[in-house]
C-alpha cells in the first residue's frame, strides 16, 4: 500500500527523495490512518504484534519508494528493504518454525543497546558521507555486492532456522528439552552454525551496500567478536547436552566464521 501511494497521490515514485511535503504529508497520514485501524482490529497483545509487523511493511515500502529514484538515497532504499525483511522474517519463521519460543522479541528489534547503536551509527555515516563525499554513495557496483551479500546472509541463516525447526531459538538453552536434537544434515553440514554465519555476512553487507567504510571495518571487528563469545557459550551447552556426539561433529565441521574455532576441549 506504500508502494502505490504515489499512484494515488498523482506523484513521482521517487516520492521520499523528490521536494516539497506532499508525498511526506501522504506517508505520515497514511502510516497514522494504517495505526488507527489496527487498533479497531485488534485486541492489545495482538496489537502489539500486528503494529511492529505494519512499521516493518512500512519501512519495506519507503524503501521501494527510494529505491525508485535515481538519487544518493537510492542506495538507502536497497538497504531498508532489506532490515525490514530482515526482522520481519525472523518473527515470521519462528512462528513457522518453534511457536512456543514465540514473543516480541522475536522480531530482534530490541535485540541490544548495541546493535541499535550501531544501526545508528551507520544511518549517521551514511548521510555525514553523502553531504560530504556524495560520489561515494554513488558507487552502484560495491552497493550491488552489498546486496548480494545480505541476500545470501539472510538466505543462509533462514535455512538454518528451517532445518533446524523447533530446535532453533533465538536464546541459548540451558535445560534440553525432549524434543532438542542434534541437527547436522543440510546448511549444518556446512557449518556448525549457519544461522551467525548468516547473520555476521549479512550485517556487514549492510554497509557495504552503504558504502560506509568506517561502518564496514566496525561491524566486521564488533560482529566477529559478539559471535565468537556467543558460539563458545552455545558450545558449551551442545557439549552438555550430547557430549561425544556433538564433539564428533565439531571435530568434522568448522564453524563458518573466519579465526573462530569455538570453545576448547581438553582432552
Amino acid at each position: 500500500s506504500v508502494a502505490a501511494l504515489p499512484v494515488a497521490l498523482g506523484s513521482p515514485a521517487a516520492l521520499l527523495a523528490a521536494p516539497g511535503l506532499r508525498g511526506r504529508l501522504g506517508l505520515a497520514l497514511h502510516a497514522a490512518g494504517v495505526n488507527a485501524a489496527l487498533l479497531l482490529l485488534y485486541p492489545r497483545p495482538l496489537y502489539k504484534i500486528a503494529v511492529r509487523a505494519c512499521f516493518l511493511g512500512f519501512a519495506f515500502g519507503c524503501g521501494i519508494l527510494l529505491s525508485a529514484g535515481r538519487t544518493a538515497w537510492r542506495h538507502f532504499g536497497w538497504y531498508m528493504c532489506s532490515l525490514s525483511l530482515f526482522h520481519y522474517s525472523e518473527y515470521l519463521v519462528t512462528a513457522i518454525n518453534n511457536p512456543r519460543s514465540l514473543s516480541l522479541d522475536s522480531f530482534l528489534l530490541n535485540h541490544s543497546f548495541e546493535y541499535n547503536l550501531a544501526a545508528l551509527s551507520s544511518w549517521v555515516e551514511f548521510t555525514l558521507e553523502k553531504l560530504l563525499f556524495p560520489e561515494l554513495k554513488q558507487i552502484t557496483w560495491l552497493s550491488t555486492v552489498g546486496l548480494l551479500m545480505v541476500i545470501f546472509g539472510d538466505c543462509l541463516r533462514k535455512a538454518a532456522m528451517l532445518t533446524a525447526g523447533s530446535n532453533f531459538n533465538h536464546i541459548v538453552q540451558n535445560e534440553k528439552s525432549d524434543t532438542h536434537t542434534l541437527v547436522t544434515s543440510g546448511v549444518y553440514g556446512w557449518f556448525r552454525h549457519p544461522s551467525y554465519v548468516g547473520w555476521f555476512y549479512w550485517s556487514i553487507g549492510t554497509q557495504v551496500l552503504l558504502c560506509n567504510p568506517i561502518c564496514v571495518v566496525g561491524y566486521a571487528l564488533a560482529s566477529w567478536r559478539f559471535f565468537r563469545e556467543r558460539i563458545e557459550e552455545e558450545e558449551i551447552t551442545l557439549i552438555h547436552f550430547f557430549g561425544e556426539e556433538y564433539l564428533e561433529y565439531k571435530r568434522k565441521v568448522p564453524s563458518g566464521l573466519p579465526f573462530i574455532r569455538g570453545v576448547k576441549v581438553e582432552l
